[in-house]
């Protein structure tokens, strides 16, 4: 296949699919990823207490021990307080006060990252994001919840033992406004939600799709920014993350997982990032053109001197391809 420009319909953005310079850019076969083991000894979230962090904000435990807790994080981006961030100028330039809330979702086992949780695990970590994000609802300075997961030095995680972050910010970030206006424009033009128009389209083309349950898909995206970028919706439209349905919640939780075993698998264990994008916190009747969903992005190329200079990306792993390696 020679290289192909194609154009992203909810942000404009265009990308560039160049899969002849994959030779030199991608590695995936004999190389594994040398993960090193923090010992537990020295793991700040084996006990996060008796390590110096603040009592759990919320802490969910089993009859023998806790499974997950929500700390402050220590180095936090965004800090509390009891006032709303204020647009200043600094010169000609806007500036804000970091006032927000950055916190840690931390998981009991040392060693067992997100597609290794047990089932019932996972489920308790996801509902527990929402618990968490249904307490930030009525605090009138925050705009947006981020939540997201590191795995792997690559990823920017800097302790081994899984764990999660949930950071809310004063304004909108500005993937996430693109991501709206888009999905806005499009509905305006073509009165039906952007997202829902691309899993249509994934299941009539059959070609990207990597695993699908009853309420959940997972598809590598046609404009993909990087190899093996996946894309995890639940089948109905929800613009709320906190608003779905257990059933389907369950459902989304399972196809992560699976989509995060077969990158352990076929892509011999790279370090990852995923995150949720929803609909902000405010003005709610305003998004509901809006789908949630969940993004993965394995660490397989580096953005270089083109992506840099001009914001397209050349993403060197054909979409069809990826999704036939993660099958």
């Amino acid at each position: 296949m020679s290289s192909e420009l194609r154009q992203d319909i909810v942000s404009g953005d265009w990308i560039v699919i160049a899969p002849k310079r994959k030779k030199g850019h991608v590695k995936l076969k004999n190389e594994k990823n040398a993960r090193v083991k923090q010992s537990i000894e020295d793991c700040p979230f084996e006990n996060p207490q008796k390590s110096g962090n603040r009592e759990p904000i919320l802490m969910y435990s089993d009859k023998k021990d806790w499974i997950i807790q929500i700390i402050q994080n220590k180095y936090p981006a965004f800090t509390h307080e009891k006032k709303c961030s204020q647009i200043y100028r600094y010169g000609p330039y806007p500036v804000m006060k970091a006032i927000g809330r950055h916190n840690l979702v931390i998981t009991r086992s040392h060693n067992r990252n997100f597609p290794h949780l047990k089932k019932h695990e996972a489920e308790a970590l996801f509902f527990a994001f929402i618990d968490y994000y249904k307490s930030l609802v009525g605090d009138t300075c925050l705009s947006y919840v981020s939540i997201y997961h590191n795995w792997g030095v690559k990823a920017g995680a800097s302790v081994y033992h899984p764990h999660y972050q949930i950071i809310a910010l004063p304004i909108i970030p500005p993937d996430i406004g693109h991501s709206l206006d888009g999905s806005l424009n499009y509905f305006h033009k073509h009165k039906e939600c952007v997202h829902c128009r691309m899993i249509k389209w994934e299941k009539k083309d059959k070609k990207r799709i990597i695993y699908e349950n009853e309420d959940a898909i997972v598809f590598t995206p046609f404009v993909s920014r990087e190899p093996f970028e996946l894309r995890v919706f639940p089948k109905k439209h929800f613009p709320y993350f906190e608003d779905t349905p257990a059933k389907d919640l369950k459902r989304v939780v399972e196809a992560l997982q699976i989509a995060l075993m077969r990158i352990e698998k076929k892509l011999n264990n790279p370090d990852y990032n995923f995150f949720i994008h929803t609909a902000p916190l405010k003005n709610k009747a305003a998004h509901k053109h809006y789908h949630w969903h969940i993004e993965i992005v394995p660490k397989i190329s580096i953005s270089a001197g083109f992506e840099l200079s001009t914001g397209i990306e050349i993403t060197v792993v054909d979409p069809d391809e990826a999704a036939k390696i993660l099958r």
